[in-house]
């Protein structure tokens, strides 16, 4: 509504599940100028707070373990392996092929998720865990800048009644919103 010139569109709007190759598909079909894919996090309930994750490789044995859980749901697909042309959970070799498609917008993405974790910390006052590079399929072959947000861990119950709570969306979104507005303006020589 405050920005007329930006259409938003929704992968689904319906709790449902969307294949995670035509969630970028849908974007590169209708060239998107911007990929976020929002989330809420899960891990041990003491784990907390925001990340915002860009295309990229990291050889830490704990970040590959969250790649590949966060991955597993591709498992849920049919013909899984030639959507996302022979991918292999277990295949080190899919993290180098899943970088190759983003170094053309990984500048972009950086300095959205950035914004995007500066306004959680900042506006929303949320812990921050930062910006981090992973090889998630949901950010695999869209044609623009594009970011996983993880809003928070539902398995930390303080975060969980946050996230479920009108405030705490409200916070989140508004965060998200004006990150993005934020790096529209920088992109196109307005003030920061």
């Amino acid at each position: 509504e405050n920005l007329p010139d930006v259409q938003v569109m929704y992968t689904r709007q319906k709790d449902h599940f969307v294949e995670l190759h035509e969630r970028a598909a849908l974007a590169n079909r209708n060239n998107a100028d911007l990929f976020i894919s929002v989330h809420c996090n899960a891990s041990s309930p003491s784990a907390y707070g925001t990340e915002t994750y860009v295309m990229g490789v990291d050889k830490s044995r704990e970040n590959l373990d969250v790649a590949r859980r966060e991955n597993a749901v591709v498992l849920l697909e049919n013909d899984y392996k030639e959507k996302y042309d022979g991918f292999d959970l277990d295949n080190p070799e899919n993290e180098i092929i899943f970088s190759l498609y983003q170094n053309a917008y990984l500048d972009q993405s950086i300095q959205l998720a950035a914004i995007i974790e500066k306004e959680f910390k900042t506006r929303a006052k949320r812990h921050s865990r930062g910006v981090r590079q992973e090889s998630f399929l949901v950010l695999y072959k869209t044609a623009m800048p594009s970011v996983l947000v993880e809003t928070g861990f539902l398995t930390n119950s303080k975060e969980e009644k946050y996230l479920k709570s009108e405030n705490g969306q409200t916070y989140v979104a508004s965060a998200i919103y004006r990150a993005f507005k934020q790096y529209k303006e920088t992109l196109e020589g307005g003030s920061q």
